[in-house]
């Protein structure tokens, strides 16, 4: 190659690198499923039966689907919906009846399979509500059925089946659901109280997961605790995390338990990572006007450590008021939000259109990669969650406090969009697996082995199967309650039955504290390309 030959491809090289995005999207896809549910998704809870219920609000004014029948909420001239139940298979939508405020409440699905939310707003402080899902069923309502006001509270499910809340708009305390007695209280939280910034919170909507040994790992502002909360004692106190900043409501993170590896009974190590969230002053100043940029720092923590210590990471894009939801492949979706202000009516700026997807098991420095973007903001009260076939159900976003649809920066958002992570591209069907047995619904005891059978119609790589069990979250406010995932101890046990048949066996957990009793998600994973899910469920 002559000297001008040499510079001209040189020159040709930089002008191709400067124009190279600086984060190429790696994959993933979008779809509209519903150009219109009627409300905008505030909530969201996938059942045992690939139903979604979902809610806003009962004073957002009128929605745009009507109840059925001519129906009106009682002492009301509101006959419209304010929840309905979307049906995954036939991608169809049914009003339901909430009676009361269900706005920026809390929930947990229960081993029977019900829904069981609780508190609200203003009438719907202290109720509980229950919903079954068939084909004819309703919200049933509880009056008073909590001790104390809810508004922003998280709820986790048990091991002995029960749900406990915690905190909630000036409650410092918890209680449980349901009660053992008429007399239960609500034992004092002080841990709320410390992690309250005056004037702005900081802490509401905790991150709250369940540590195998059976206390709870309690998130709230910027520092953590391992809690008992049966005799109202704190474990363990964490390191603040680095920098200091918020990270809870209205400077809302996210935040994900770790894949817990199952071995031998045990977890290999139990790891939270929370990401995302709003600086410092930064409520004040966007209720002056002034948006603050969102974080784009994560803290990564293995509690199961002696010594626990924060290893902060950077993520490829900054984000306030996104969703983190755990993939069947133990992969983590980072996905809607803003990259300035705060949770909040009118208090966020500039929607992050692209998702991210963060690869635990990865060296640091390589685990993030940005997904392909959505065309449609999702920003405040906006929602996802996991569904069986392993897509990520999208809708909400409304950070008005009516529904509005022009003349504003974000129109309130009555859609409902499908992302596929990259896993379930059309390149990936020959590895993909397909779950021959059990069948879906299967129940499933503590510490007993479980034959899985599958097919893959391509070449199997034996030591890259995995089985995973994931529950299905409630999922409001950027954080998605009751969320976990296990891979199950297959003690490298995959073996060939046949042409493209194959066989792996696993151990169930051993307890409730790992798993609490109830419905989950079984995968098996091959090459990180998840089958579809079948519903199984946990029984003591």
């Amino acid at each position: 190659m002559t000297s001008t030959l040499l510079y001209h491809h040189l020159l040709l090289s930089v002008i191709l690198l400067l124009h190279a995005p600086l984060c190429p999207a790696a994959g993933g896809s979008w779809s509209v499923l519903l150009p219109s549910i009627g409300i905008s998704a505030m909530h969201m809870q996938l059942l045992p039966n690939d139903r979604v219920v979902m809610y806003d609000r009962t004073d957002f004014g009128i929605s745009n689907i009507s109840l059925p029948n001519g129906k009106c909420r009682p002492n009301s001239t509101d006959c419209s919906a304010h929840s309905v139940e979307y049906d995954v298979g036939s991608n169809t939508i049914r009003p339901l009846m909430v009676l009361t405020n269900v706005w920026c409440s809390s929930g947990t699905l229960m081993p029977d399979g019900s829904l069981v939310q609780t508190g609200g707003w203003a009438d719907g402080y202290r109720r509980v509500r229950i919903y079954k899902s068939c084909a004819t069923c309703d919200w049933q309502e509880i009056s008073n059925g909590l001790n104390q006001q809810r508004w922003y509270a998280t709820n986790h499910l048990l091991p002995d089946g029960r749900q406990i809340i915690i905190g909630g708009r000036q409650a410092f305390n918890y209680e449980f659901y349901p009660k053992m007695s008429a007399t239960e209280n609500s034992p004092s939280f002080p841990f709320l109280v410390q992690t309250n910034d005056p004037n702005v919170e900081n802490n509401l909507y905790p991150f709250v997961f369940l540590y195998p040994d059976g206390n709870l790992f309690v998130f709230a502002n910027n520092r953590a605790i391992l809690f008992n909360y049966s005799k109202n004692q704190v474990v363990k106190t964490y390191p603040t995390m680095p920098g200091g900043q918020p990270r809870n409501y209205p400077s809302t993170g996210s935040a994900v338990l770790l894949p817990l590896r199952m071995k031998e009974g045990a977890a290999e190590s139990v790891e939270v990572l929370v990401c995302g969230g709003a600086p410092k002053g930064a409520f004040a100043n966007a209720n002056n006007g002034r948006f603050d940029g969102a974080l784009d720092t994560c803290g990564r923590i293995r509690i199961s450590d002696p010594n626990p210590q924060w290893v902060m990471e950077t993520m490829p894009l900054a984000r306030v008021m996104g969703d983190m939801l755990l993939l069947p492949n133990g992969h983590d979706l980072i996905i809607n939000g803003a990259s300035a202000g705060v949770a909040g009516w009118e208090l966020g700026r500039n929607p992050v259109l692209s998702p991210v997807t963060y690869r635990p098991d990865n060296q640091i420095g390589s685990r993030f990669e940005v997904q392909n973007p959505s065309t449609k903001p999702r920003v405040y009260h906006s929602t996802a969650v996991l569904l069986r076939d392993g897509r990520v159900l999208v809708g909400g976003s409304n950070p008005h406090d009516k529904y509005v649809f022009t003349n504003v920066l974000y129109p309130t958002e009555l859609s409902l969009e499908a992302f596929s992570p990259s896993y379930l591209d059309p390149s990936s069907s020959s590895s993909r697996p397909r779950i021959l047995s059990p069948k879906t619904k299967t129940k499933i005891r503590y510490g007993k082995r479980i034959a899985v059978t599958f097919m893959v119609p391509g070449p199997v790589d034996l030591n890259s199967v995995s089985v995973t069990m994931v529950s299905p979250s409630f999922n409001t406010h950027s954080l998605s309650m009751n969320q976990r995932l296990l891979v199950l101890d297959s003690a490298n046990s995959t073996k060939a039955l046949g042409r493209s048949t194959y066989r792996v066996g696993v151990t169930a957990p051993p307890s409730g504290n790992f798993a609490p009793a109830g419905h989950y998600l079984l995968y098996v994973v091959h090459k990180e390309i998840p089958s579809s899910g079948i519903w199984v469920r946990m029984q003591r």
